[in-house]
């Protein structure tokens, strides 16, 4: 089902490095289908781990005299050495498609290609999918947001990270083909953010994934944007699959420019920590977040459900996620 692969002109330790900005965080032990609607997306820096340093053994005190003058040495601190804990690789949830998805074999197939590319041979590492989005659904082809973390074990320190990879795939017979796999290129961090940059990064009621999170630090974010998501997170807790990068350069199957590219729009994947394409997540709770962002002052609601209105769509690719795009 996998298929063969076509896969960007890196390495896989360079995509590792490149793909998201990604490794950018490390520990020394203590760890026509829808309405969203380019530009180029250079990558971001890396920031390297810092290594931890032995105990020091605590020095022992200053000797004291006796009655008889003579100095005896004063009793020793304890100068054990304990061993440090080694550092291992977190445990993370395999990721699987959950009973209200369209096509769950596409995702799927979509996961596993990202998982064998990003996984390092002869090098510790885990990836952990955090989400797996439409970002585009149609009958013979389509485009899988697979949203990840990833954690690698090198010279004994837990280097954390991740990306956004936009797998492409097309259907051949009774199984889907993975064709392309376009990774994040946030770009680098600004000298410089808005306000409403810095208010978004944080905010503990908005979950960034490393590729969103780098698309703000790079400054490319359209205040508008991030304004809506603070005043969102205001009611309810957002989890945000999308922003910029990752994300198809014009919405799937057509020819027109997405807004996630500009910078104009985000994709919300989890509200209240309940998934949007969870069956058991309430209607109205997914409606009412609708509404909400429309209110923000986005032109173009897409989710998975159709409600009143000329600023709401919903299709196949919408079905799990919420999209909020802006003009501006």
């Amino acid at each position: 089902m996998g298929g063969s692969i076509s896969r960007p002109q890196l390495t896989r330790r360079g995509l590792l490095l490149l793909g998201a900005g990604l490794l950018s965080g490390c520990s020394d032990g203590s760890g026509g289908s829808g309405g969203d609607g380019g530009g180029s997306k250079p990558s971001a820096s890396f920031a390297g781990p810092t290594p931890s340093g032995p105990l020091t053994p605590t020095p022992a005190g200053p000797a004291t005299p006796t009655t008889s003058g003579q100095l005896t040495p004063a009793p020793s601190a304890s100068s054990t050495v304990l061993p440090t804990p080694p550092v291992t690789l977190p445990s993370v949830k395999e990721w699987t498609p959950g009973p209200g998805e369209i096509k769950p074999e596409v995702k799927a197939a979509a996961v596993r290609a990202v998982q064998g590319l990003l996984i390092q041979p002869g090098m510790p590492s885990e990836v952990e999918v955090i989400d797996a989005q439409y970002g585009g659904i149609l009958a013979d082809s389509a485009s899988v947001l697979v949203v990840c973390r990833q954690y690698m074990l090198a010279n004994g320190n837990l280097i954390t990270g991740g990306t956004t990879v936009d797998v492409r795939l097309t259907r051949s017979g009774r199984s889907w083909r993975v064709t392309a796999m376009h990774p994040a290129r946030p770009g680098a961090p600004a000298k410089r953010l808005t306000a409403a940059a810095r208010q978004v990064l944080a905010n503990d009621r908005i979950s960034l994934p490393p590729a969103s999170a780098a698309d703000i630090r790079s400054g490319t974010i359209h205040d508008t944007v991030l304004i809506a998501m603070l005043q969102l997170a205001k009611t309810y807790r957002i989890g945000i699959s999308v922003i910029r990068s990752g994300h198809p350069l014009d919405v799937f199957g057509t020819t027109r420019p997405s807004d996630h590219p500009r910078g104009r729009a985000f994709d919300t994947w989890q509200i209240n920590g309940r998934a949007v394409v969870d069956p058991a997540t309430p209607r109205t709770l997914i409606t009412s977040y609708m509404h909400a962002a429309a209110s923000t002052g986005s032109y173009n609601v897409g989710g998975p459900y159709q409600l009143a209105g000329l600023t709401y769509f919903s299709d196949n690719t919408h079905h799990d996620h919420v999209h909020a795009g802006y003009r501006s």
